[in-house]
């Protein structure tokens, strides 16, 4: 396939731009006085992650474009920018993070520096104020860490839309093009059968493109990317973080909003069925709503939390699931509807593990994944997990570790970008059969749950897949500069 020209570049980046916009901030605050106001945390975090960039680029530019890597230069001198949603929630932004402290704490002898920059989606003060301190503070660190764009590898840890030129407003990244840097590389992953035409081509721009799982691969390839540039990279999981005997249940009554059910009896809760995910067809809460409600009832002393939140939609999750349950037609039964509660509030990132701990069991009956972050979550939590067998989770779902969903037939995605992919369809009837059996067999379901654990330190602990990172990088180092003697 013939490579795209890199000389022909709609957009350069501009300094004058980044420098304006601080001017314009800076007036903003002074005149408006935005000091209690979202508006002003937003913007000061932006600020905060912008003003040394700007610094950084104006110094590190190369002279001219003859200006290269000096192979006897000390490995020190070679640098990762990595660029991602790092102030934002969402799937890019948790894997950027968990990548960013796996090569942080587990890589011994580093030859490469680390720089990160925060693109591909909106900034949110809530998520920031999320997370824990140390990281925090590692955040603000590796942004001040300065790099010599020739001699920096670019890490694109977003959906392609996002990569240079962007097809939304976010900075470009690369962020001067892709012929200013050592080598770019696309971290990305999709959730159907397929990569349409745009993104194929912006694939085939970088040199390298890391994708999680085999299915990816797959799927990445016969879409037309080039395999020479398709690598297996697969997402850590912070198994020590989300450690399930480290933590003491979360309060679930005091976060989670009664929809369904006359409340709680005698018995408390029950057996907690526990779903994580965004308020989106592709995550398959339809499914889990028909199976839960056909299956269980008020007699069953069961309940189901779902934390979910808006995905281009509004935030009435009580009301549409009511609506969704009369759709349904279904006859409610004599001792009333199971319990369902949802979380919408927002649960910080340190009391995540408090509330899987809270659970008896995960359930995500999803039409696609790129990882499944909240089902690796819970698997670490020794939790046992139902999930789709089908996408990403194919990586890391067995029978011996987990309860694999069956697909019933693919079907049609269809509105939104991906219209007329293909997607999976788990099936009801099968999900059914797999939620009661791990509420009537417990024994079985722990022992599924801590292999699920023993199986997430085993192959994507931190120091694990940091190691895998770190080769890629350092190969692509050691290839540059043999390039160059």
């Amino acid at each position: 396939m013939d490579q795209p020209d890199r000389s022909k570049r709609p957009w350069r980046f501009s300094t004058f731009v980044y420098i304006s916009s601080i001017l314009c901030l800076l007036l903003a605050i002074f005149l408006l006085n935005f000091t209690t106001t979202d508006l002003y945390k937003i913007q000061t975090l932006r600020f905060t992650f912008t003003a040394n960039r700007i610094y950084s680029y104006l110094q590190s530019l190369p002279k001219s474009k003859s200006e290269t890597l000096n192979p006897e230069s000390s490995s020190s001198s070679h640098c990762v920018l990595w660029m991602a949603p790092f102030l934002s929630s969402g799937g890019y932004s948790s894997e950027a993070w968990s990548y960013i402290l796996s090569l942080h704490h587990h890589l011994k002898n580093p030859k490469f520096r680390i720089t990160i920059e925060h693109h591909g989606d909106l900034e949110s003060v809530e998520f920031w104020n999320g997370l824990a301190k140390e990281t925090k503070e590692l955040a603000i660190e590796m942004y001040k860490t300065q790099c010599r764009p020739n001699e920096t590898i670019v890490v694109c840890h977003s959906e392609p839309g996002a990569w240079y030129p962007p097809l939304f407003e976010t900075l470009p990244c690369p962020p001067t093009g892709y012929d200013d840097f050592l080598s770019v590389i696309g971290r990305t992953m999709f959730e159907t059968d397929r990569v349409n035409q745009e993104h194929v081509e912006r694939c085939n721009q970088m040199d390298h493109v890391w994708v999680p799982s085999e299915f990816h691969v797959s799927s990445f390839v016969q879409s037309g990317v080039d395999s020479s540039k398709v690598v297996k990279i697969v997402q850590p999981i912070d198994v020590d973080f989300f450690d399930p005997s480290k933590y003491k249940p979360l309060d679930l009554l005091e976060v989670g909003d009664l929809v369904l059910g006359s409340g709680v009896g005698k018995l408390g809760l029950g057996f907690v069925f526990l779903s994580v995910f965004k308020w989106e067809q592709r995550k398959g809460w339809d499914v889990l709503l028909k199976a839960y409600l056909r299956e269980f009832s008020g007699n069953d002393n069961v309940a189901l939390f779902l934390l979910t939140n808006a995905y281009h939609s509004d935030s009435d999750f009580g009301n549409k699931i009511v609506d969704f349950v009369e759709e349904l037609n279904l006859d409610e039964p004599e001792d009333g509807y199971p319990l369902v509660y949802v979380i919408d509030k927002h649960i910080a990132q340190v009391d995540l593990p408090r509330l899987y701990k809270a659970a008896d069991a995960f359930v995500l009956p999803t039409r696609g994944e790129g990882w499944g972050r909240p089902i690796v979550e819970a698997m670490a939590m020794s939790l046992p997990v139902i999930a789709t067998n089908w996408s990403g989770p194919t990586e890391y779902l067995t029978e011996e570790n987990s309860y694999p969903l069956v697909v019933d037939e693919m079907s049609e995605v269809q509105e939104g970008p991906f219209e007329g992919h293909q997607w999976a369809e788990p099936s009801v009837d099968k999900l059914r059969v797999l939620m009661r059996h791990v509420m009537s067999k417990p024994d079985e379901a722990k022992v599924k749950g801590n292999r699920g654990r023993d199986d997430m330190v085993k192959n994507f602990a931190p120091e694990v897949v940091a190691k895998v990172v770190a080769d890629q990088i350092e190969r692509i180092f050691d290839e540059k500069m043999k390039n160059m003697t």
